[in-house]
């Protein structure tokens, strides 16, 4: 898909309506994405968190995770939206952990990253861009 197409304020607007189903209690750092298949079909994922740290996940590997339970593995784009402590709303970017997800199913150079503060002001990116020589399968290939 070329980044012209992809259809950002939609993107947007889905991932900001999964906010609401964040479960941030002790961070209370609110973190949602929607991510696009090659197909048009949008998945949603928030962060969830644990009392114990290291079993929560983030939203962005949520949505994908979700997206290849269901069968897909062709994706376009994902969107990340964030709400911080004071309800404000910044670009966030993936984790390393997540950008490792997105490297294990996505194409680094024509997969976008939308980080959206909200429908005006966001920035796209490749996964290339955020994850350079990002390590996936061809890696292990002979």
């Amino acid at each position: 898909m070329e980044k012209e197409k992809v259809p950002v304020r939609l993107m947007i607007q889905r991932a900001k309506e999964a906010l609401g189903f964040s479960y941030a209690p002790y961070s209370d750092f609110r973190v949602a994405a929607s991510l696009l298949t090659t197909g048009g079909t949008v998945y949603t994922g928030c962060n969830i968190e644990n009392a114990a740290y290291s079993p929560g996940n983030c939203a962005e590997r949520t949505a994908i995770f979700k997206a290849v339970s269901e069968g897909e593995r062709d994706f376009a784009a994902i969107c990340i939206v964030n709400e911080d402590q004071k309800g404000g709303h910044g670009l966030c970017p993936p984790c390393g952990m997540c950008r490792q997800v997105m490297m294990e199913f996505c194409r680094p150079e024509e997969f976008f990253i939308i980080l959206a503060a909200d429908e005006d002001h966001y920035e796209i990116y490749t996964l290339e861009e955020l994850f350079p020589l990002g390590f996936g399968s061809g890696n292990l290939k002979e």
